[in-house]
């Protein structure tokens, strides 16, 4: 039934991608444009996870946060492709200043999602959650909520303080006095203003 409404819509040559705790992804092809296809997994218990995704991306799209999202169903949703490779595969590749460049895009994009007071979950450990194109797409928000205590720069602070992403930044000469940095990111937590956002990222070097 979800493959019929999805071809109505005129999305070709439909192949299978990859599949996770509560979704099932494939590709296709949409006005010329190769796209990914997210589907609700079968069986699953949490409801609701794609309208709640496509909910977060409308909003975050705004922003340039996300993939584009193209349109969405109840059961499926339909975005733009992101080419590029996940963070942690990418790095070793990339130049110091490609990577201080990077994590500092990042930081900034977590930076609006607290904003928003949007919670993306999973910034602490984000391995499969963020694609390396010419900048980093953030990917997955269908557990995200709204609250007044968001985490995603935090969460991603400690990412970048835990193995094996601290032994890739050693790696690049990239260095990070961990008790300064432990105790900025506190401060950015009591008080999260873009001040505190530049301390960070000046830690990083």
């Amino acid at each position: 039934m979800i493959f019929k409404e999805i071809k109505a819509l005129k999305v070709k040559n439909i192949e299978y991608l990859a599949q996770g705790k509560r979704s099932i992804i494939y590709t296709g092809i949409f006005r010329n444009k190769k796209v990914a296809i997210k589907t609700e997994k079968p069986g699953i218990s949490a409801k609701d996870r794609i309208l709640n995704e496509a909910k977060f991306l409308k909003i975050i799209n705004k922003y340039k946060i996300g993939p584009r999202l193209i349109t969405s169903r109840k059961k499926f949703m339909i975005y733009e492709f992101v080419k590029g490779r996940f963070i942690l595969d990418s790095f070793p590749e990339k130049s110091k200043k490609e990577i201080l460049k990077l994590i500092k895009n990042v930081l900034e994009q977590c930076f609006i999602l607290d904003k928003l007071k949007i919670n993306k979950l999973e910034m602490h450990h984000p391995i499969k959650h963020i694609i390396i194109d010419k900048k980093p797409v953030l990917i997955d928000f269908e557990r995200s909520y709204l609250t007044n205590n968001p985490k995603n720069v935090t969460q991603f602070c400690q990412f970048i303080m835990s193995h094996p992403l601290i032994d890739i930044l050693n790696n690049k000469k990239i260095k990070i006095d961990r008790n300064n940095f432990i105790n900025i990111v506190k401060e950015y937590k009591r008080d999260k203003t873009k001040n505190n956002l530049k301390k960070i990222k000046k830690e990083i070097n």
